[in-house]
């Protein structure tokens, strides 16, 4: 049996405090650019684990280290629905045309050091978070980082 993607995923929207938006050029679609996106590896992973360990598999950032502790990673309590593009379905199980994607915010140094899964991500660039936002491919991960300013205020209230 072949290992299927879960239908069930993350994106996390890494910043700074200043709200620059980090966003990754994907490896098998050159000029499409996100944030740091992935599925569960197992049905019952919790969704914060997901998120830490993507962010760290595609970008170097450990999440519970000094330098972004883990209170960094806020869950946004946003979810969003969409169909799988048609280019990406057949990681999926036969008749599996929908993701559930979970929003997460994780404010970083502007400095941090960023190291890239080169067979995933050609480059990284950090952009005012609406230059980011138009810069997606990505209608929902577009939308999120517009959300931005609201989640960074309330986190930093």
């Amino acid at each position: 049996m072949p290992d299927y993607k879960i239908p069930e995923s993350v994106l996390v929207v890494i910043h700074s405090a200043d709200l620059q938006v980090l966003l990754i050029e994907r490896a098998d679609r050159p000029g499409f650019w996100q944030s740091v996106t992935g599925s569960k590896d197992v049905i019952d992973e919790p969704l914060a684990e997901t998120a830490m360990r993507e962010v760290f598999e595609e970008t170097g950032i450990r999440i519970g280290s000094p330098e972004v502790p883990l209170a960094s990673l806020r869950d946004w309590q946003l979810s969003n629905v969409y169909e799988i593009y048609p280019v990406w379905r057949h990681r999926y199980a036969p008749g599996v045309t929908r993701n559930t994607e979970h929003v997460f915010g994780l404010c970083v140094p502007r400095d941090i050091a960023i190291t890239l899964a080169p067979r995933e991500h050609l480059q990284h660039r950090w952009l005012p978070w609406r230059e980011a936002a138009n810069l997606c491919f990505s209608p929902s991960n577009a939308e999120a980082i517009l959300q931005l300013p609201r989640h960074a205020e309330a986190q930093a209230a």
